[in-house]
């Protein structure tokens, strides 16, 4: 069968392809991941974000394939979670901007829109390396494109493509050292090369094994990761705004003519927790609001109103608390606080350093870190939800760090990103804001602060490898120096005590233990005889962290 054009509705097919097989293949692709430590995300970040990119598409009813690219593009912008997600979605971004007033694209437009692809993409990384998933892609869409000037069929393009992102994806190791020394290739690479083999699979009409019947709900694949309920953690009386107000305004040439950054500002006086996306024909909107009505009176004045749906959040809320506790009941809504000159989002994993956070000045810590990282969506929502007039974000986790720059980029908000990789470091970073000072100060400040702190780990292998000429057996505690792997032990209190013994030098002056989930208090209480007795002029402070995964984090000042 010759496929020479490819229209929205085949678009879209592929789509939900690629994200059915990049679901089936999660595991696998996390399996990849360099570190042996025990938060191996890449795959369930890709797969989340493309779960949103083909969720959005799926609500796309349009043989136009540039409206089917927008819904795609749009979709993955807000979901998209960690590095390889945010990557991902900054591929389908170029792709789908060079298609967007296409109604149907030929083999050479696909492999242009891929190449545009990769350029948006290796714009938005800083400090792009090579041997990634962005090496992969674009040696893939360089094929696509050299074959593109002789081939004019889609699938024989795909089909070469995908050949190419194979070679590639192998050639991996060679230039990324740590790829070789553990012995795998690179992990987002493979991701990538699912989604296209997925592609390719629903062009041709060919099955994939094995697939489920529909996509699963966001929801659904963040509480595989999460068991707790969210609402679990607030009160009912403390929603200010108490409808989840969502509808669409189809654009009509008799109505105010639409400017997104300006629709966005007025929408926000009715409430927080705002997004706004749009296209030329219709804008999607979420807002938490207390007076609904008022909310799609104003919206009304740019056209029509469709797909309208308002809930009650404080009955909502209370239903689930009475679900898990068995009590809770609605109450009358918080006065408004006054707006702060200043608030902070955080990211933390563990209910202690959720608190520790809180009692330091974060204004919302969302739950995540190692294993599931927040999307760009829930770290909008953060920002969002605090009253204040500058916005900082602490990510505390380097794959956390170019979604919550996304998401600067997408709030209506003032926003800055202190690029904060570890707790200890968000820690020193919000201790060093200056209630009095200027975003500029605050920032070189917070950029200051995190440059001083030494952080530190322990955790445990989850396989057999060697990186760094260190071999490391599955079930060796670790210790992670700044990041850096730099140790093994059979014991855990021995490779908490020999990493302190790296960190600490005659100069510093305090140690900071958060204590994880897998610490025990005896182990605990040796660990700090054992600092005391070594380093007599260090002062102790201790922590209960509650973190998984990692029993010890340490912070060396």
């Amino acid at each position: 069968m010759s496929i020479r054009n490819l229209d929205g509705r085949s678009f879209a097919k592929m789509i939900l392809a690629g994200a059915h097989h990049l679901s089936q293949n999660a595991q696998i692709v996390d399996a990849l991941n360099v570190f042996p430590v025990p938060d191996g995300d890449t795959g369930t970040n890709m797969n989340l974000s493309m779960t949103s990119g083909a969720k959005a598409v799926e609500e796309t009813n349009t043989d136009h394939i540039g409206k089917v690219g927008v819904a795609l593009s749009k979709g993955l912008l807000m979901g998209a979670r960690g590095n390889s997600g945010v990557i991902l979605s900054q591929l389908f971004r170029g792709f789908s901007k060079n298609i967007e007033q296409k109604e149907a694209i030929d083999a050479k437009e696909f492999a242009l829109a891929l190449q545009a692809g990769v350029d948006t993409a290796y714009k938005a990384v800083m400090k792009p390396i090579e041997g990634t998933i962005l090496t992969v892609a674009k040696d893939a869409a360089k094929k696509a494109v050299a074959v593109s000037a002789t081939e004019d069929q889609i699938d024989h393009v795909l089909e070469l493509t995908i050949e190419e992102a194979k070679a590639s994806l192998d050639r991996t190791p060679d230039l990324l050292p740590v790829l070789k020394e553990v012995g795998v290739v690179d992990s987002g690479g493979k991701g990538l090369l699912c989604v296209y083999e997925g592609f390719l699979a629903s062009l041709r009409g060919e099955e994939l094994p094995p697939k489920t019947a529909s996509l699963p709900t966001l929801k659904e694949l963040v509480s595989a990761e999460h068991h707790k309920s969210a609402q679990s953690h607030m009160n009912t009386e403390d929603i200010e705004f108490g409808y989840c107000t969502e509808f669409m305004v189809k654009f009509e040439d008799d109505k105010q003519s639409f400017e997104e950054n300006a629709f966005r500002e007025n929408l926000s006086e009715f409430g927080d927790s705002l997004l706004v996306v749009s296209d030329e024909t219709l804008a999607k909107v979420h807002i938490h609001a207390e007076q609904p009505g008022e909310v799609l009176t104003y919206a009304q004045r740019y056209g029509s109103l469709i797909n309208m749906k308002i809930e009650n959040m404080r009955d909502q809320h209370s239903s689930i608390v009475n679900e898990e506790k068995d009590h809770s009941s609605a109450a009358p809504k918080a006065p408004a606080a006054e707006k702060q000159r200043f608030g902070v989002v955080s990211v933390a994993m563990g209910e202690g350093i959720a608190d520790l956070f809180k009692s330091i000045g974060a204004s919302v810590v969302i739950e995540g870190g190692q294993t599931m990282n927040p999307s760009t969506e829930d770290i909008v929502k953060a920002i969002e939800n605090i009253h204040a007039e500058t916005v900082f974000i602490l990510p505390n986790n380097s794959n956390i760090v170019m979604a919550a720059k996304q998401a600067a980029t997408v709030s209506s908000r003032e926003v800055i990103v202190i690029p904060t990789k570890t707790v200890p470091q968000g820690m020193s970073a919000i201790l060093s804001l200056n209630e009095t000072a200027s975003n500029k100060d605050n920032e070189a400040a917070m950029l200051e602060a995190i440059d001083y702190v030494k952080s530190g780990q322990i955790t445990f292998a989850v396989r057999d490898t060697q990186i760094d000429g260190i071999d490391i057996a599955k079930d060796d505690y670790m210790g992670l120096f700044n990041g850096k792997i730099t140790l093994t032990a059979k014991n855990q209190l021995d490779a908490a005590k020999e990493l302190l013994s790296q960190m600490v030098t005659e100069d510093d002056e305090i140690v900071t233990i958060i204590k994880g989930e897998d610490a025990s208090s005896e182990e605990m209480e040796a660990l700090e005889a054992f600092i005391e007795e070594t380093f007599e002029d260090v002062e102790v402070e201790v922590h209960d962290g509650r973190q998984p995964l990692y029993s010890y984090i340490f912070a060396v000042e």
